[in-house]
């Protein structure tokens, strides 16, 4: 097993951990873990792919992730407003 399948197999852990939890209700989309899996997840699947030089999955996993980190950035802004 190489590093790049090591790295891919996390990330993509992750993120299907936080789709699981969300859809059974153990995690809801609005908390920071999820948001936390998602980026990590997405972010890791990305490195991956570009460890392996899959250019499909680095745009799906690079967008992905930067999505995730701005819906995170979002409901902090949000948070401290009453």
């Amino acid at each position: 097993m190489h590093i790049s399948d090591i790295t891919g197999s996390v990330g993509v852990a992750l993120l299907l951990i936080a789709y699981f939890m969300n859809l059974f209700k153990l995690l809801g989309q609005d908390s920071k873990v999820y948001g936390i899996l998602n980026v990590a997840g997405a972010g890791l699947a990305c490195y991956a792919s570009v460890m392996i030089g899959f250019i499909p999955f680095v745009i799906l996993e690079g967008m992905w992730a930067i999505v995730a980190l701005i819906g995170m950035l979002r409901k902090k802004d949000h948070s401290g407003v009453h």
